[in-house]
Formats: C-alpha cells, sequence, structure tokens
C-alpha cells in the first residue's frame, strides 16, 4: 500500500485524497497555517467543513509544525495543494524535512518568473528551490484538467491530464490511481499542460464578461472561448510546450468548466458590467482569490515586456493585452473584437 502525504487541506488537496484512497493509498493530510480549523474538525469528527464531507479512514490529518513526523522515509509521493502564494512556502518547507527521493506533484496552478526573465512553470520553481537546498534529482509533475473539488470528492466522473518530463517518474504516479471514475492520461509536456493550466482561469475572466441583464450572451461567449484558445496556444509554444496540449483536457477542457461558474466567471460579469478591477474585488469579491487576476498581477507586466520587445506577437494576442490592461492598470474591461 502506497503512502501519500498531501500538503495543503483546501478543498482541491483534501479531495484529492478521495481518489488517492480509492485506489489503496494511505494519505498523510498535511494543512498550512491557514488550514489549522479544517484539520482541527478533521482530527476531531474526520468531517471536511467546506466539502461537507468525512474524508476516507485512510486520511490522517497532520498540522502544519507536524509536517516532519508526518514525512517519513515511505512516503513515496508529496502532493503540493496549495494557493500559488503559498508554493515558495510549501518548497522551503519540504527542502527543511525532505530526507529521502520523492516524487511530487503539484495541484496548484500560476505561473512563474523564468531565469531568463520571461515566463516559467512552477514545478521548475519548486525543482529549483529544492536543488538550492541540496536535493539534486527530485522530480516535480502536474495535474492539470477539468476536475472541480466538489465534484471530484462526491466520485463525479472526472478527467484529468498527470504530466512528468520523465516517462518513467510518469508512469509510477500514474500508477497510484485506479478508479472507476478519475480518468487520467498521461503527458511529458509539463510545460504545455501547466501554462493551460494557469492561463485558463486568466481568460475566463474575459469569457465571463459577455453578460446582459443577468443573462450569459451565447454567441460573444463562444468567440471569446475560441480566441482565449488561440492566445493560449501562442502563449504555450513561446514557453516551450506543444500546442496540442491547449486542445486537450488542460486546455479546451479546463477552460470550458472554468467558464461555467466560480470566481474567475464572476469576476468576469463584473468586468463585463463597467465596473474596475479594484472596485469589483473591493466591493464584491473582497476575500476571494481570483486565481485569473492574480496571475496578471504577478506576470502580466512580463508579458507586457516580451511583447514590446517582439518575443511575443502583439497582432495576435489583443484579448491578452485587454485583460492586462483591465486588471493591473484597473481600466475598464476593453473587448477588441475587431481584432479577433
Amino acid at each position: 500500500m502506497a503512502e501519500v502525504l498531501v500538503l495543503g487541506a483546501g478543498v482541491m488537496g483534501s479531495a484529492f485524497c478521495i481518489p488517492l484512497c480509492d485506489s489503496g493509498c494511505r494519505v498523510r493530510l498535511v494543512g498550512t497555517h491557514l488550514d489549522e480549523s479544517i484539520i482541527s474538525e478533521l482530527k476531531a469528527t474526520g468531517r471536511h467543513p467546506k466539502l461537507g464531507i468525512p474524508l476516507p479512514s485512510q486520511v490522517v490529518p497532520f498540522t502544519h509544525d507536524e509536517l516532519g513526523s508526518a514525512l517519513t522515509r515511505d512516503v513515496e509521493l508529496v502532493v503540493l495543494g496549495v494557493s500559488s502564494a503559498g508554493v515558495g512556502w510549501a518548497a522551503q518547507r519540504l527542502a527543511q524535512d525532505i530526507d529521502h527521493p520523492v516524487r511530487v506533484l503539484m495541484l496548484t496552478k500560476g505561473l512563474a518568473i523564468s531565469m531568463d526573465g520571461g515566463l516559467g512553470i512552477l514545478p521548475d520553481q519548486v525543482r529549483a528551490n529544492l536543488e538550492e537546498a541540496g536535493h539534486d534529482g527530485v522530480e516535480v509533475g502536474a495535474v492539470g484538467g477539468p476536475c472541480i473539488a466538489g465534484e471530484l470528492a462526491v466520485r463525479r466522473h472526472s478527467g484529468v491530464v498527470i504530466g512528468f518530463q520523465k516517462p518513467d517518474a510518469l508512469q509510477l504516479v500514474r500508477s497510484l490511481f485506479d478508479t472507476p471514475y478519475y480518468h487520467h492520461h498521461g503527458t511529458t509536456d509539463l510545460v504545455g499542460l501547466e501554462a493551460c493550466a494557469a492561463l485558463k482561469n486568466f481568460f475566463a475572466i474575459a469569457v465571463g464578461a459577455a453578460w446582459e441583464n443577468g443573462e450569459p450572451m451565447n454567441n460573444p461567449s463562444a468567440l471569446l472561448f475560441n480566441q482565449a484558445l488561440l492566445e493560449i496556444g501562442i502563449l504555450v509554444e513561446y514557453m516551450g510546450g506543444r500546442r496540442e496540449s491547449v486542445h486537450d483536457l488542460a486546455g479546451t477542457g479546463d477552460l470550458y468548466v472554468t467558464c461555467q461558474a466560480g470566481r474567475n466567471t464572476r469576476m468576469g460579469r463584473l468586468l463585463g458590467r463597467g465596473l474596475c478591477y479594484r472596485e469589483a474585488k473591493a466591493i464584491h469579491m473582497p476575500d476571494d482569490t481570483v486565481e485569473g487576476a492574480e496571475l496578471a498581477l504577478s506576470v502580466g507586466p512580463i508579458v507586457e515586456g516580451l511583447i514590446s520587445d517582439g518575443r511575443l506577437p502583439a497582432t495576435q494576442l489583443p484579448l491578452t493585452r485587454s485583460l492586462i490592461e483591465s486588471i493591473c492598470r484597473n481600466a475598464q474591461l476593453r473587448i477588441p473584437w475587431d481584432e479577433f
């Protein structure tokens, strides 16, 4: 029976424990300092307060200060389910406590700044942080695709892509999942997988803006959805990923499900009503993390720099430029229809 450690007890990290347990794994669920109430309730009742269900008996909860005791030498896989803002903290904590070869699988979505000042992926950032601490050869992969935590938690059919650069690591991690509802295939295009997984949140804001009088406008939404995929393809290829990854679960599939509901779409509706980003966030979504907006704020200036120096084609990224302008400069969202 495989031993897996999941770091991050939010809804996705905790929901991810369920297919692992159903596949025969034992899971140590370690919360961050933000998950203390969740871990307390799991220890007391076994019930996850945000998912509203009990987790399987194979899940053992730990607080963040118990990570060292949970990360024993029999752990084969560490799953990172922290927020993108918590990736640096998680990598630092793992670097302190890892004392044996282990593979890392990331649920976290986001982009990073690469060594050359361009766009990079979070698995590379985590790997670099671990190598700086002396942990050479740690293999870091990721999961992408249309998988909503609440639906996974009740075992609805879900399709994902698991990515590692090395085929043997990919095969080993995929072998840990064997359920009738968690469908997965693999890819070695880790860059394409991660870029799609992050960018879909960003572009879902634009698709969500196509609302009028409280109802979605289907024709404009479809046009925005198509333009989003075209621009994701350009950005993926620039980063070194494969365009075919865009037309798979991590790209088209995940963008579709993200556009149906959620925080990015809600922000898009607010921007579509004419509100500026800071006003919309402060008044209507003050306690919500809007992943697509956070991505724009963190790497938007990098993208603009890549466009200005010609490394990215300005004329082929009109929606990207408009979204960055709206979020980073707090301007009203302008949809450049004639540039599509």
